[in-house]
């Protein structure tokens, strides 16, 4: 692996999805930390407007910001693909471009992307 490959793999993300209750969501936020997918997991309840079954809907959520590492993506994908409760799961990551060096480095230290 190259310095650039290293330099990417260990490039802090934030992973985002979005579940039906509290309750789902600080199993979900526990599990992923306990396993290291994630160093932190915020959980925040929002409401959310979309469209299902050709409805549009309006309903209470709750939404998990996951920070972790772009070389944990496939696993804590395929983790809350496992803990969801949803057919169709939210889930994507956005690039943290501008991080503190030590903020960053606690996230890297605290992932195993495995």
């Amino acid at each position: 692996m190259t310095n650039a490959d290293e330099h990417n793999a260990a490039r802090p993300i934030a992973v985002v999805t979005t579940v039906a209750t509290i309750d789902e969501a600080r199993r979900m936020a526990q599990a992923i930390v306990e396993r290291r997918l994630a160093a932190c997991a915020q959980v925040s309840q929002i409401e959310s407007c979309y469209r299902w079954d050709g409805e549009v809907r309006n309903e209470p959520e709750c939404r998990l910001v996951f920070k972790t590492t772009a070389a944990a993506w496939d696993a804590i994908e395929r983790a809350i693909r496992e803990l969801h409760g949803y057919e169709l799961p939210a889930i994507h990551a956005l690039a943290l471009d501008r991080v503190s060096a030590p903020y960053a480095q606690w996230i890297v230290d605290n992932v195993d992307a495995g």
